[in-house]
């Protein structure tokens, strides 16, 4: 199979999945097999929705439309273009997927297969509902890839190179367990805003779609916010404000209620608005409902950290702070070349031995 055989295949499962939007289900008699998979899909996501509290319709849609819009013809080629993948020697890749927001590890299945190597995947029990059905579009659309995907709820064995994700506790067993092969282990990892105060009401808002997107639940999730002196956090609330039904989810609240009680009782100082805390705090993943900030004092100072804690930070959101910042609004809408932890995951699949 052609590396063209593998984009058509895939730019083909883009367009189904253009069909299930926020705005409605529209289905378009073009799409390849429709008949046989529209309806199931729309089953596919209820389901994923009733198996998993977290995963709202609008997420699991935003996730589906979000790789709509990556998988086009245009843009698998582009990213293609700089790697020379036409006489991969294919080999078997397990994957250890994480669980926490919708199809969070579709990149790495893509990445394998558009490689051209076997993917062995082994997912989450949080997040198993849509990956399978997707792959079986694929191999409808591209009967070839039917050999090169292998999902498991077993230890890998036969495998010759490894992407897994997970905690910081699950990567020191990953490492003892796969450190005998090419791997990719990930760790931990959260997002930050580097905040000056001059920050537009619209950059402020679009903020709020990095910290409330899957209710704060992803990597790429603002989980901590960089401000100055005297930074005026009201300003802040009130561009929060549109973001307010959040609430109204019962895991949401539940979190906010506990972690609210936790911080009284311990005394902590707190800045809230009913759905959304704010707690000083040099650590980056903060809990659910929960924000931490840090104060800087200059901006030589933030680099300095930001340069030093770079291994626990996978995406920084700001204006004009340096040219690795991400737009406010746009960490939940990465592009088919924003690897996580910044490994070049084609990069390392080609040189695999």
């Amino acid at each position: 199979m052609l590396l063209n055989d593998r984009i058509k295949a895939f730019s083909e499962l883009g367009k189904f999945l253009n069909q299930f939007k926020s705005t409605g289900y529209e289905k378009v008699n073009a799409i390849h097999h429709n008949d046989d998979f529209f309806d199931e899909m729309t089953h596919k996501i209820a389901t994923a929705v009733h198996h998993n509290g977290w995963f709202t319709e609008e997420n699991v849609l935003f996730s589906l439309q979000q790789w709509s819009n990556a998988l086009t013809e245009n843009n698998l080629k582009k990213w293609l273009s700089s790697y020379s993948l036409e006489k991969t020697e294919p080999k078997v890749i397990g994957i250890i997927m994480a669980g926490n927001i919708p199809l969070v590890g579709f990149h790495d299945f893509l990445s394998v297969l558009i490689s051209g190597h076997n993917v062995l995947v082994k997912q989450s029990s949080n997040d198993n509902q849509l990956l399978p059905f997707l792959a079986s579009y694929l191999i409808t659309v591209e009967p070839r890839f039917e050999g090169f995907i292998e999902f498991t709820s077993e230890k890998f064995k036969d495998f010759d190179a490894v992407i897994a994700t997970g905690s910081n506790n699950t990567s020191r067993y990953f490492e003892y367990y796969f450190g005998k092969v090419p791997n990719i282990i990930r760790k931990n990892r959260n997002s930050v805003a580097i905040l000056t105060g001059n920050e537009t009401k619209q950059q402020l808002e679009a903020l709020g779609k990095d910290i409330f997107r899957y209710f704060g639940l992803g990597c790429r999730s603002v989980s901590k916010l960089m401000v100055p002196k005297g930074y005026d956090f009201d300003t802040f609330f009130k561009a929060m404000y549109p973001y307010h039904d959040i609430i109204k989810s019962a895991k949401y609240a539940n979190n906010y209620d506990y972690n609210k009680a936790v911080y009284l009782m311990s005394n902590y100082k707190l800045f809230e608005n009913g759905f959304l805390m704010l707690k000083e705090d040099e650590s980056y993943a903060s809990p659910i409902a929960t924000l931490f900030y840090e104060i800087y004092d200059s901006k030589d100072q933030l680099s300095k950290k930001i340069q030093n804690d770079s291994e626990k930070i996978q995406c920084i959101v700001g204006d004009g702070f340096s040219t690795e910042c991400i737009a406010f609004g746009e960490t939940q809408s990465p592009q088919l070349s924003d690897y996580a932890d910044g490994i070049d995951i084609i990069e390392f699949l080609i040189k695999i031995d």
